[in-house]
């Protein structure tokens, strides 16, 4: 998914910028026509303080739903790793071109597989896709071939299905890419969020000393908002997912 919620940094500025305006919005405007006889600023309170737990529970929620999805990304990973290591394995129980040729190949998808972790770039990604995609057609025929060519038998099996389970992890992580958290869990979170902040500004309107409090909040939120888009972003930001397993396995294989 791309758009604002791939930069964190983009929505950490405008999440920053509506909350700044709702708050003051809701000091110079609304906070004119609010009665603040005590019964009323009694009651105010009690709305505020609900409003203020539900977008705390939101972005709690929020943010669980970032982080596993980070770790099924570091899951997969993992998962990756292992699948070709150990079909790296059980090439040797074919012949020796045989098993030559699908070495060969799994050292070079293995690069492939680090570069897709690691690249930023879209351009790039799409080409390392397009390699991708060419050298898993190049494995499965190099485990094809030996079955067709002979009659099939348990070793032949085990390296087929070994192949199977090296193409089945990259679709799964690729699929784990793509679960993103929802926009409209971002919508609803911002919404509430912008809410809050007019209500604060109603609140604090008779403050002498309320620049810093209508500030306070944004900056939290937005701090929160950052994370969440941080960790949520596969590519955008600072946290993503090394392919270290991936790395050590070609160090291994070299």
């Amino acid at each position: 998914m791309n758009g604002p919620f791939s930069h964190p940094w983009l929505i950490f500025v405008l999440s920053f910028a509506m909350m700044s305006l709702c708050a003051v919005f809701g000091a110079r405007v609304l906070g004119i026509r609010f009665p603040h006889d005590k019964d009323a600023r009694e009651d105010f309170d009690i709305v505020l303080a609900a409003a203020l737990t539900l977008l705390g529970l939101i972005i709690g929620f929020t943010f669980s739903m970032a982080v596993s999805r980070f770790e099924q990304r570091k899951n997969y990973e993992e998962d990756e790793a292992n699948a070709i290591g150990t079909e790296y394995t059980r090439a040797g129980l074919l012949a020796a071109a045989d098993t030559t040729k699908v070495r060969a190949l799994l050292k070079s998808y293995v690069d492939e597989r680090i570069l897709y972790y690691q690249t930023r770039d879209a351009g790039q990604l799409r080409q390392i896709d397009a390699r991708t995609q060419e050298l898993q057609a190049q494995l499965w025929s190099a485990v094809e071939a030996p079955v067709r060519a002979g009659q099939p038998n348990p070793i032949l099996a085990l390296v087929v299905s070994g192949m199977n389970d090296v193409l089945n992890s990259q679709s799964y992580t690729q699929a784990a890419w793509w679960n993103r958290i929802p926009p409209a869990a971002w919508g609803l979170m911002v919404l509430i969020a912008l809410l809050c902040n007019m209500l604060l500004g109603v609140r604090a309107s008779r403050l002498k000393q309320r620049g810093l409090l209508l500030e306070v909040l944004p900056v939290m939120l937005s701090v929160a908002f950052l994370l969440i888009a941080d960790i949520d972003s596969p590519r955008g930001g600072y946290i993503h997912v090394r392919p270290l397993n991936l790395m050590s396995l070609a160090a291994s294989l070299r």
